[in-house]
């Protein structure tokens, strides 16, 4: 961090100290506000080097360059400054004797030649994958050869398929990153941006010039804009943060000086004028109305029709409708690696508004399917759905079907030019998806496999006539419509929580108060439990529904789908995928959660085989789930999720597309399950394939998926668990008995287990009874137990020793003293919920002021993830990481074996 007072110092060194596992920090003089510009170099053995890409900031330093929007080439180099730094980036390779990649970053001074070397990583990085799919040259392929021995001239282009790896790439384009971040899971979160990162992902975008790159990449990162209202602010131009881009064109439409804007933002103004010209575009459209000179020069600065439509007051469609009459599509240009000197052999484009056009599409007598992808990453829609997109790619081209993928993160195995057949990178949003598909004259599109972003495309794609392959579109919308949702499942006579959906706030509070709280609110067509909660009571209601009405997704500029209210269910939740082609519906496993109810199935701890639950209870889940997917009629993959309640299984909810889980439970049951669900897609029958219906035999082994959180890089953010996805990756523990496979998740989740000292308790009164023998199990180990008053109350009246801690204000030391001094190596804090939270309380038993004690507990977990220490605010977690621990401090030792090892039984449990 940057350290402008001493108290600020001392306290990022001790935070930095904690976190280093060599325990030591850096310290330098700052350079905030000079330009960052970075360079990837390669070189072999032998000494050749050569420079892949050169990268420029568009933030100023003091922002992680994972949080800043980047351009390459770099822009406003000089000459001079750009052979400078490309000199010194190569000298350094050399002097280091580095064969491989290798990504260096300088700190330019604004206003001189001065430059400083801030740092050198000699690896593959984040700015290596945008680097790779901004030239199309493969670093870590070539890395890879060359650290076998191989010498840059020895290892071919496989894109040009004439020159050799010492050939330096040459852009005839320009390449445009934004990240993506989680501030609208995380609203009330620090939004400003730093020297941490806090980006969950990024989407880069291709185009001739910055201008249509800067537009087009905005579309892709798939976020309303922020209301112009909202953007007036002086700090959001003045302090770097995830809203910047969309105040800085505020600002200049507000007829802000662009130099001025480049002052206050330290962002070039190059950049900030390239911006004013697409604002001076915008207003022409928005004032002068629409024409063919005009429409033309805004699809040449990468103005979606969409937006056209908003500015000039028409629909998207009568936009599109101009733009056929005047002949204005787009063309698709090669990213080639030689701007051109050689014909690519390697099919990977982008699309723009020019006169000539190199894309290939379909040839004579082939058949292309177009698979569309995920976009960035963010929490809930993560990589799991890339690997999906991946193998979709791969089944096509197995079947000789040409495989065309349209994607927009640079980081991800599917946006690799030789992972399908051609590759487009565009934003995933109707205009340039269909304009693909037409492209291309593709038999139809897949959207299963892209998460929520692709499954939102199903209707729009739908109504241009364009055949979506697997599920039909009517039967995803009755999966998610709520009243044709409850009327199947009504004729099937399957339970279901009560509830109904509606888009009336009013509406909502009449439901609730004939069903009954606590609740369950959430919209529906997201993902990863978007504006999700669990609500006790009328005012939580009413704040919870506006999140909710706001995360709704849009079509054609209106609000889609409508907001849930079911009744919460407090019982184990249980994950199942199946794969279905009308008649069969095969499904590989079922996955019960560690977690109770009421936890987010991305933020809990699941385990395969369903091992807990009854036979009765297993036979009637996958009976309904056969029946839900004949009922839809599902081709390919869908989702459900029951709660099992009072010993009988409850829907929640119907996904019919591949979920989170799908790689998870392909790689631990060995069935290709995007495969099976791929040729589906394309008429076959899985009785064809050898499968029957039902559940596949489970295989002699038990794997845990654990979640792995990052809310230590989001200051504000409360790591209490709850129905909204927090999570932004996942583990696996796989071994032959549940204990071994949860310690190996919990050391692969957290680093390492706990194996003594102290733990710091406090326990919601609703969940003492239960957390006791939890807690007496961590004495008995040895772990000394420091708890808040209640919590050490009900300790000492079940004969379990703990030292009484106060609250914060009410003495020393505290519970954050506790944490702060090092004492605590585990923290255990419930919350059931606001309104019964110990914590919530004053000690004579009052309930406290509003907001103040609220903050206690959320201060105890904030202070532990900031200190790395294990929290769990869950009581199931924490069963399952103190058995762990006792497995743990027995000496248990762990096996180690290979997935297809322990799928097929040739591993043993350690006697």
């Amino acid at each position: 961090g940057l350290c402008e007072t001493e108290d600020r110092f001392l306290e990022t060194v001790s935070a930095g100290l904690a976190a280093s596992p060599i325990s030591q920090v850096l310290i330098e003089r700052s350079v905030a506000g000079w330009r960052e510009i970075e360079y990837e170099v390669m070189r072999d053995a032998s000494g050749t080097c050569i420079t892949v890409c050169n990268m420029e900031n568009l933030d100023p330093m003091g922002v992680h360059t994972g949080d800043s929007m980047v351009v390459a080439p770099s822009q406003t180099l000089t000459d001079r400054e750009h052979q400078q730094l490309r000199s010194a980036a190569l000298r350094i390779i050399s002097a280091l004797d580095i064969a491989g990649g290798c990504n260096v970053q300088f700190a330019l001074a604004p206003d001189s030649h001065e430059y400083y070397v801030i740092e050198v990583n000699p690896r593959v990085s984040r700015s290596s994958a945008l680097a790779s799919k901004a030239t199309g040259y493969p670093i870590a392929r070539v890395a890879a050869k060359i650290a076998v021995g191989r010498r840059l001239d020895e290892i071919a282009n496989t894109v040009t398929g004439k020159t050799c790896a010492a050939f330096e790439p040459a852009l005839d384009y320009c390449v445009v990153k934004i990240p993506r971040w989680p501030f609208d899971k995380f609203p009330d979160a620090d939004r400003r941006l730093g020297t941490q990162m806090k980006s969950t992902g990024e989407v880069m975008a291709i185009e001739r010039s910055f201008e249509a790159c800067f537009s087009k990449a905005l579309r892709s990162i798939e976020q309303t804009p922020p209301d112009p209202a909202e953007l007036h602010e002086r700090v959001l131009v003045d302090v770097a943060n995830d809203r910047r881009a969309y105040a800085l064109l505020e600002a200049l439409r507000s007829g802000a000086d662009p130099a001025l804007v480049s002052r206050r933002s330290g962002i070039g103004v190059w950049f900030v004028r390239r911006m004013a010209a697409i604002v001076a575009c915008e207003e022409r459209l928005r004032w002068q109305g629409i024409d063919e000179h005009l429409l033309r020069q805004a699809k040449r600065l990468g103005l979606a029709d969409a937006r056209v439509a908003a500015l000039t007051g028409v629909t998207a469609e009568e936009v599109q409708s101009l733009r056929e009459e005047h002949a204005i599509k787009p063309t698709y240009k090669c990213v080639d690696t030689c701007a051109a000197e050689f014909e690519a052999q390697t099919p990977y484009y982008y699309s723009s508004f020019e006169q000539e056009d190199e894309g290939g599409g379909t040839g004579a007598g082939e058949e292309a399917v177009v698979v569309v992808g995920s976009g960035p990453i963010r929490i809930g829609q993560g990589i799991e759905f890339d690997y999906c997109s991946v193998q979709a790619a791969e089944s096509l081209r197995a079947s000789h079907v040409a495989s065309v993928m349209v994607n927009s993160n640079p980081e991800t195995v599917s946006t690799d030019f030789d992972c399908s057949t051609r590759l487009y990178f565009e934003p995933l949003d109707e205009e340039a998806v269909a304009a693909v598909i037409a492209e291309e004259r593709a038999v139809g599109a897949v959207v299963q496999f892209g998460g929520q972003t692709a499954i939102n495309l199903a209707t729009p794609l739908d109504r241009r006539g364009i055949a979506i392959l697997g599920t039909s579109v009517s039967n995803i919308d009755a999966a998610e419509n709520r009243s044709t949702f409850e009327l199947m499942m009504s004729k099937l006579e399957i339970p279901q929580p009560h509830g109904a959906a509606t888009t009336d706030p009013a509406e909502a509070m009449d439901i609730a108060d004939r069903i009954g709280f606590p609740l369950l609110v959430r919209p529906s067509y997201v993902l990863g439990g978007r504006a999700m909660e669990i609500v006790h009571g009328r005012d939580a209601m009413q704040r919870y529904l506006e999140a909710a009405m706001a995360a709704l997704p849009t079509d054609a500029g209106a609000r889609r789908g409508a907001v849930l209210i079911d009744r919460y269910l407090f019982g184990t939740e249980v994950d199942v995928d199946a794969i279905g082609d009308g008649e069969t519906v095969v499904i590989p496993g079922l996955m019960a959660h560690v977690e109770r109810a009421g936890v987010h199935s991305g933020d809990s701890m699941a385990a395969y085989p369903a091992a807990q639950l009854s036979d009765d209870v297993r036979d009637r889940i996958v009976a309904d789930t056969v029946r839900i997917a004949q009922a839809l009629d599902v081709r390919g993959l869908c989702n459900i999720q029951f709660v099992v309640y009072r010993g009988l299984p409850h829907v929640l909810e119907v996904n019919p597309r591949a979920s989170r889980t799908v790689p998870f439970l392909s790689k631990v049951t060995g069935v290709p399950m995007v495969e099976l669900a791929t040729r589906v897609m394309r008429g076959e029958k899985l009785a064809a394939l050898g499968w029957t219906s039902g559940l596949v035999a489970p295989r002699p082994l038990v794997a845990v998926k654990a979640p792995v959180f990052s809310t230590v890089k989001l200051a504000d953010v409360d790591t209490a668990l709850g129905p909204e996805m927090k999570s932004t990756g996942e583990v696996m523990g796989i071994d032959v008995e549940l204990g071994a496979a949860l310690e190996k998740a919990f050391i692969a989740a957290l680093g390492g287990i706990p194996d003594g000292g102290s733990a710091l308790c406090s326990v919601a009164d609703s969940d003492k009874a239960e957390a006791l023998p939890i807690l007496a199990q961590l004495s008995a180990l040895g772990f000394t137990l420091y708890a808040t008053t209640g919590t050490a109350q009900a300790l000492e009246a079940a004969g379990i020793s703990a030292v009484a801690v106060a609250k914060i204000g009410h003495g020393r030391p505290n519970v954050i003293d506790v944490i702060d001094d090092g004492r605590a190596t585990l923290v255990v804090n419930t919350v059931s919920h606001f309104e019964t939270d110990e914590m919530n309380h004053a000690a004579h038993g009052d309930v406290a002021a509003a907001g103040r004690t609220v903050k206690d507990g959320y201060r105890i977990r904030l202070a532990a993830e900031q200190r790395r220490i294990p929290c769990c605010t869950s009581l199931d977690t924490a069963a399952a990481l103190v058995d762990a621990i006792a497995r743990h401090r027995h000496g248990v030792s762990l096996r180690i074996g290979q997935v297809r090892a322990y799928r097929d039984g040739a591993v043993l449990a350690v006697p």
